[in-house]
């Protein structure tokens, strides 16, 4: 099972985060199954940070196998969607970066990628999946508000290109981009998100 997250795919968040250009093509990066945060569980702050940040997304779970799918076949590889926070160590991102080496260790860390012990179906939802509104408040305060229709790259696309690299297998995670808002978390806080209203994620910040 692969955790697959697109990176800069909301307009918002990029402008936020370093002003850039908008990609031309999909961004993407792995996360290792021992990031995966289920069940609501707490989210403890690693030590080797001193400045994590939260990054709620959609989270479509793939339910075939498949390579170098089309984007005419796309839709066929999802019926489930629910949500995930893309914990990331900024300062180590940061520092990366600036030296032009791999960030790993700042978004694939352990418990990193925080997903919704339930997924919901697209048929129960009644609408596209690219019409879909998220928010997440932390400690009551509501911090981020995203709609799939803001998305630079759309899931079908998503899927398509990164289809075009590595096979997709049944129960990958396809973690779809943040909007803006994102900020850090300390222990002590309290983190909820929620999709179409929904209470998903409901956890605390140790």
């Amino acid at each position: 099972m692969k955790i697959i997250c697109i990176g800069r795919n909301y307009a918002d968040h990029i402008r936020e985060l370093d002003g850039g250009p908008l990609p031309a093509e999909p961004v993407f990066f792995l996360k290792p199954d021992t990031a995966l945060l289920r069940n609501n569980a707490p989210f403890y702050v690693p030590t080797f940070s001193n400045e994590v940040h939260y990054e709620t997304e959609l989270v479509v779970r793939i339910n075939r196998v498949g390579k170098a799918v089309s984007e005419k076949y796309a839709r066929r590889y999802y019926d489930e969607v629910g949500l995930g926070i893309d914990f990331t160590a900024r300062d180590l991102q940061r520092h990366a970066v600036a030296n032009g080496l791999p960030w790993e260790n700042s978004k694939g860390f352990d418990g990193s990628a925080a997903v919704s012990p339930v997924f919901l179906k697209l048929s129960d939802l009644g609408t596209d999946i690219q019409r879909l509104r998220f928010e997440m408040s932390l400690n009551g305060e509501v911090k981020q508000s995203g709609d799939t229709a803001q998305m630079i790259f759309g899931v079908v696309k998503l899927i398509s290109y990164v289809s075009r690299f590595m096979m997709l297998r049944i129960g990958d995670l396809l973690f779809t981009g943040t909007p803006a808002g994102v900020g850090p978390v300390k222990p002590g806080d309290h983190l909820q998100a929620s999709l179409l209203g929904q209470t998903l994620l409901d956890f605390d910040i140790k």
